[in-house]
């Protein structure tokens, strides 16, 4: 028997990929405390993919232990510039100030995702994609913060590159479903193999 799917997210854009694969499954949000979670790692000076690595399996099996039996995906996101992790920015200023520290630079992000049934991890995977951001007067930022409003306190890297944000870069490397969080390609072929869909 096919076993049942579960995304361990809340997250509208990693539901709308797998919907858009054409895949049968449920999104349950995690119950964990993220920054709990995620400072004592910081302070070990664990590196962005092992946070990010972290956060996908503590979502993935805290959701896994309401569903016996199921496989769940859980993802998590890190954005990074040299070994400085960046978090969500608190308000519009923290959002002007990420940018500033961006504008003309490569930063990256590490997308990791992780499968588990029953408590234990079946699977990790973290990709990675580089984006340059070009160069930015500060009244630009002003003026494009003020343009897209509280959005841009909806990702890390104070951007959205289905949105305006597409404006602030200059080269992108690294495939879509990396950049919005979910690495499709690597979590379809895991799942074939583990007979989660036709193959």
């Amino acid at each position: 028997m096919t076993p049942k799917l579960v995304l361990a997210s809340s997250s509208p854009f990693r539901r709308m990929l797998m919907e858009n694969a054409g895949l049968a499954f449920e999104a349950q949000a995690a119950h964990i405390d993220e920054r709990a979670i995620e400072a004592p790692l910081e302070k070990s000076g664990a590196t962005p993919d092992q946070v990010a690595l972290v956060l996908a399996e503590a979502k993935a099996d805290e959701v896994s232990r309401r569903f016996g039996g199921a496989l769940v995906i859980g993802s998590d996101q890190t954005m990074s510039l040299g070994s400085e992790v960046f978090h969500k920015p608190k308000d519009m200023d923290a959002a002007a100030d990420h940018l500033r520290r961006l504008a003309g630079k490569t930063h990256r992000l590490n997308s990791a995702i992780a499968i588990v049934r029953d408590g234990t991890v079946l699977w990790q995977h973290v990709a990675h994609a580089e984006l340059t951001m070009r160069p930015m007067a500060d009244d630009f930022i002003a003026r494009h913060l003020r343009r897209v409003g509280t959005k841009a306190l909806a990702s890390v890297g104070a951007y959205q590159l289905e949105g305006e944000g597409i404006q602030l870069f200059e080269k992108i490397d690294g495939d879509y479903f990396t950049i919005l969080g979910l690495p499709m390609l690597p979590l379809l072929a895991k799942l074939r193999e583990l007979e989660a869909i036709d193959g």
